[in-house]
C-alpha cells in the first residue's frame, strides 16, 4: 500500500513539472519578438508608370492639359528652370492655363527611373524642343528650342505618384574645336658667314733706287791761243 502511495505522489511531482515546463515554453514564445517582414518593393511597376508620366508631358504641353498638371504635380513641388529661376505648381498651372508654353515637337529620351523605395523614385532623361517658344510675364516671347536635361523627383503619397521636385538645364553645344596651333615658321638658316677677302698681300717694298753719282763735268779748257806770229 505504502509502495503504491509512492508512485502516486512521485507520478503527481512529474505531471506538475511537465506542465511547468510547458507553460514557460508557452510564454517565452509568445513574448519572443516576431520575424520583420521584408517589404516588397515592385520595381517594374513603378518604372512603368512614372515612364508614363514622363512620356506623355510632350501631349500636355501639345494640348495645354491643365488638369494632368495639377494631378501629377504635388501642391508643395518646386521646379528649377534652365534659366536658374524657381517656380512651383501655381506657376507651372498659370504657364499652362495662359499657354504661354508651346513647341512644334518636344521629345523625351534616354529617360531612366531609379527607385528609391515603394513610395520614392527618381527620373532623369533629355527633352529635345524644336521650334519652342515660351512668353514671358511682360509680353515678350523667347526661344527655348534646344536640348535639356532634367531630373525629376517623385513621391507615393494616398497610392499617386506625385512630382515633389524637379530641376532642368540646357545643354551647351560642345564648344568649336579650337583651331590647330599653327606651326612656327622653320627657323631660318642663317646665310653662311661670308668669308673674308683674303688680305691683300701687301705689294714688296720698292726698293729705294740707287742714288746717282753725279759727276761733276770737267770744266772745259779753253784752248790756248797762240799769238801769233
Amino acid at each position: 500500500m505504502k509502495r503504491k502511495g509512492f508512485w502516486v505522489v512521485a507520478a503527481l511531482v512529474f505531471s506538475l513539472v511537465l506542465l511547468s515546463g510547458c507553460q514557460k515554453a508557452a510564454e517565452d514564445h509568445a513574448t519572443a519578438s516576431p520575424s520583420p517582414t521584408i517589404e516588397t518593393i515592385d520595381t517594374a511597376a513603378i518604372t512603368v508608370e512614372l515612364t508614363r508620366i514622363e512620356n506623355d508631358w510632350p501631349r500636355v504641353v501639345k494640348e495645354k492639359d491643365v488638369e494632368a498638371v495639377k494631378r501629377v504635380e504635388a501642391d508643395d513641388a518646386v521646379f528649377v528652370y534652365p534659366d536658374g529661376s524657381v517656380g512651383d505648381k501655381t506657376t507651372d498651372v498659370k504657364d499652362m492655363e495662359n499657354g504661354a508654353l508651346s513647341a512644334d515637337s518636344w521629345e523625351v529620351t534616354d529617360l531612366k527611373v531609379t527607385v528609391l523605395d515603394k513610395d520614392a523614385a527618381v527620373a532623369s532623361g533629355r527633352s529635345v524642343v524644336k521650334n519652342g517658344k515660351y512668353k514671358m510675364p511682360d509680353g515678350k516671347t523667347i526661344d527655348i528650342s534646344g536640348q535639356y536635361r532634367f531630373i525629376d523627383t517623385f513621391a507615393r503619397r494616398n497610392g499617386e505618384w506625385k512630382l515633389v521636385a524637379g530641376a532642368s538645364t540646357p545643354i551647351r553645344e560642345p564648344a568649336a574645336a579650337a583651331s590647330p596651333t599653327p606651326k612656327s615658321s622653320p627657323v631660318t638658316t642663317p646665310s653662311p658667314t661670308m668669308k673674308s677677302s683674303p688680305a691683300m698681300t701687301a705689294s714688296p717694298v720698292t726698293r729705294p733706287s740707287p742714288p746717282i753719282k753725279v759727276v761733276p763735268p770737267k770744266p772745259k779748257v779753253s784752248p790756248v791761243v797762240k799769238p801769233t806770229p
